[in-house]
């Protein structure tokens, strides 16, 4: 685990905790595309930012749940939690 959470991390936690879509590319360049248009609803990033909270031991909370409705802003949201810890 790194200081830095990184897009290939969010791919691999989206990936095990909710699976991924045939239809959905996370490969392709996913940055600011809504969770719901990949196909992840609100279980599944729930699921993800509590793993994410697990692993990197930061607290992500409701702005996370809220806000983050594309990978950018969740990374955003991460890293910024990330920064503080520093």
């Amino acid at each position: 685990m790194s200081d830095k959470f990184t897009i290939e991390d969010l791919k691999s936690i989206l990936r095990e905790c909710a699976g991924e879509d045939e239809g959905v590319d996370l490969d392709a360049q996913i940055l600011d595309t809504k969770f719901e248009d990949l196909g992840y609803e609100s279980l599944a990033i729930f699921e993800t930012t509590s793993r994410i909270e697990r692993e990197y031991g930061v607290s992500l909370g409701e702005e996370a749940l809220n806000d983050a409705d594309t990978p950018r802003a969740l990374l955003d949201i991460v890293n910024a939690r990330l920064l503080s810890l520093a």
